[in-house]
């Protein structure tokens, strides 16, 4: 690869005690969703008005208070959608729309036309800045470019003044911020704000984008840092932030930016927008929920969010994605799988503790989730299988049976080359140990007590032939192994028995774990009984363990 061909060219700029590596996110920023127009104008199928109607409305009940809605003067559709918003009166008291604006004339006088009525709004004014931009494609010089912001913001200015009677706010991006000289960027805002004339009452937005990404998330930062202490009336302006995903850390720029200085951040759901895509809200407010900053925007439904994204977008979610993927709360590996199993163990144990578990950020409830290790491969251990089997299906495996099924999963999984889902790994478990009954076959068995001693009498179905059982013991089920080891012929002794409800309601069935010894060899066999009895629960435990042990002898 011939990386000779490019330069590099973004290097951090010198500040002196620079303050963003010292801070932490503290609270929520200003949000602004721009998905309705950088979101829609990035997609091979853009949006309907109707849909763009109800994705409006979602935005709306996830929280968002300022809504990028549309570059009016665009299209017709565009247009159209402003005035429908408006006319229809589809916006809350409390929700600004933004309209995008080039600094042109004839741009800007169709955007103001678009706005006439609207209660709350926000002109969102931009022309590009940076030293490619300025030599090549405006081929004009810098003070040229200033003009073009200043005469824009002039106009904006004087429109909305004498045709708008709504709470109408201003905003200004120098596109192409992050190729932009810092003094000069700080130059031309400085002159738009002395049009716009920004006050504590109506603060001015300056949105400072990552048009394209060039360099690592800490320059970015830096740029920050420096507008938010070169500006003039700094307390009069929000800054705002626009970042991109060219080298893949939108979500890190926006994040160093509000430790920056920024207040506002601008997003699309999921991260969808031109070429790489804008920063992803849902992970930026999610990541702050994770460190217990409340996000001012409820993803509390997740798939709803995933759902609503799709059918407008047309686009899937990355089964990778940090909160919303299908894989997001599925652990593969046997170390991870057994680590979030007994930090879920613990906080059900201790639900007034802080979350805590080393491989999930968040309690995947709390969107609307759950962490599920649905598919088990050859590289998953005993915690996974364990979650399934306990979580799914209500058996909780003592703890040497769990590592002899889990070693039998894992070979299982390495057989087929694939993971099993959790079906197969029930169907493993019920063929392998559950109510076994062949060669033996309990038909029916009484107990009776005799003093300290228990007798019992049973008919064994062996080899499709019945046979007459008999046996003396200090209980059923050893009475029962005195009379198997007769019929049989082998000497074997129980081990190890537990037993527990398999639902916690009075009709659910008993499980019954048995595992018993071969006395001739020292190798252990499992069984497991289940039936509304205990006392039979016991007794299949019991023939299935036997079962195991005739079949491998």
């Amino acid at each position: 690869m011939n990386y000779h061909k490019y330069q590099r060219m973004y290097t951090p700029i010198p500040i002196e005690n620079r303050q963003w590596c010292n801070r932490v996110i503290e609270k929520a920023p200003i949000w602004c969703s721009v998905d309705l127009r950088d979101g829609n104008q990035a997609l091979y199928s853009p949006m309907t008005i109707d849909e763009k109607l109800e994705f409006f409305d979602y935005l709306v009940k996830l929280g968002f208070k300022e809504i990028e809605v549309g570059f009016p003067a665009a299209s017709g559709t565009e247009f159209e959608f402003v005035r429908r918003l408006i006319d229809e009166n589809r916006i809350p008291d409390d929700v600004s729309i933004q309209v995008l604006t080039q600094a042109r004339e004839h741009i800007i006088e169709k955007t103001i036309e678009a706005l006439d009525g609207a209660k709350n709004a926000i002109v969102h004014l931009y022309n590009s800045t940076s030293t490619l931009q300025r030599e090549v494609v405006f081929k004009k010089g810098k003070e040229e470019i200033k003009q073009l912001a200043v005469d824009g913001a002039k106009l904006v200015k004087e429109l909305v003044d004498s045709k708008l009677k709504g709470n109408i706010r201003y905003e200004y991006s120098p596109e192409s911020f992050t190729c932009t000289e810092p003094d000069y960027a700080v130059e031309v805002v400085d002159a738009v704000n002395e049009v716009f004339c920004p006050t504590p009452e109506r603060k001015v937005i300056i949105n400072l984008p990552s048009t394209i990404e060039v360099a690592t998330a800490n320059v970015y930062a830096d740029q920050i840092e420096y507008m938010c202490t070169h500006l003039k009336n700094r307390e009069n302006l929000i800054i705002s932030v626009h970042a991109h995903n060219d080298r893949g850390t939108g979500v890190a720029s926006s994040e160093l930016a509000l430790l920056a200085g920024a207040d506002r951040v601008e997003g699309t759901l999921f991260g969808n927008g031109e070429r790489t895509g804008n920063a992803d809200i849902v992970t930026i407010a999610l990541n702050m929920f994770s460190q217990g900053v409340d996000p001012e925007l409820d993803f509390s439904n997740i798939d709803e969010a995933i759902e609503v994204f799709e059918k407008f977008n047309k686009m899937p979610i990355h089964s990778r994605h940090p909160y919303a993927g299908d894989m997001a709360y599925v652990a593969f590996s046997g170390s991870h799988q057994d680590a979030i199993k007994k930090s879920f163990d613990m906080f059900d144990e201790h639900p007034e503790h802080k979350w805590a578990n080393p491989y999930l950020t968040i309690d995947p409830a709390d969107i609307g989730r759950k962490y599920e290790p649905i598919m088990i491969n050859s590289q998953s251990g005993k915690g996974g299988v364990s979650y399934v089997m306990e979580k799914k299906y209500g058996y909780t495996l003592p703890k040497a049976m769990l590592t002899e099924f889990s070693a039998l999963i894992n070979d299982l999984s390495d057989e087929k080359h694939t993971v099993l889902d959790n079906e197969e790994i029930h169907t493993a478990f019920k063929n392998t140990y559950v109510n076994l009954t062949a060669p033996i076959k309990s038909q029916s068995y009484s107990a009776q007590n005799d003093d300290q001693t228990t007798i019992v009498s049973a008919t064994i179905k062996y080899d499709g032939k019945p046979s007459l059982v008999s046996g003396t013991g200090n209980g059923p089920l050893d009475a029962m192994c005195a009379g198997l080891r007769k019929l049989l012929g082998i000497d074997f002794e129980i081990c190890a028995y537990t037993e527990h409800a398999l639902e916690r309601k009075s009709s659910s069935k008993a499980a019954t774990y048995i595992a018993i010894k071969d006395n001739d060899n020292e190798q252990i066999f499992w069984g497991v009984g289940v039936h509304e009895n205990i006392s039979t629960a016991s007794i299949y435990a019991l023939i299935s363990a036997v079962n195991r042990m005739l079949i491998a002898g």
